[in-house]
């Protein structure tokens, strides 16, 4: 298997794939990234040159594509801002209920979890 920035990516598939199981970059980052490198999308990831996987990693490098370690603590950051300032949405966060203003009366089971009975049972 081939490794860009400490991810495994499998050899098997077309790099244009591959390189979506990087934390950060989607389709078409992908696309972007194999453009500039000059490296065709239809080629398998086993198949690639070194010098090929080192162009890649040049171009995401330079392009300042934020990835992996960097994009998850960038995130946690702006959760922790949320929550620190007492926003609506950090208080949703906190809470675990839908933060982007869906009903909860009822639904929104998957952010609130299995449903718990108020009040006295007969």
């Amino acid at each position: 298997m081939a490794r860009i920035f400490g991810t495994e990516i499998p050899n098997e598939k077309r790099i244009e794939a591959s390189l979506q199981y990087i934390y950060g970059i989607g389709l078409t980052t992908a696309q972007k990234i194999l453009e500039q490198a000059g490296v065709d999308a239809d080629i398998r990831t086993g198949k690639l040159a070194e010098e090929q996987l080192v162009k890649i990693a040049t171009v995401i490098t330079s392009e300042a594509i934020t990835i992996e370690g960097d994009l998850r603590r960038e995130q946690q950051g702006a959760l922790k801002r949320l929550t620190s300032i007492n926003c609506h949405r950090g208080q949703c966060h906190k809470r675990g209920l839908p933060v982007r203003g869906q009903r909860t009366k009822t639904n929104a089971r998957t952010r609130k979890g299995k449903k718990r009975t108020m009040g006295a049972a007969k």
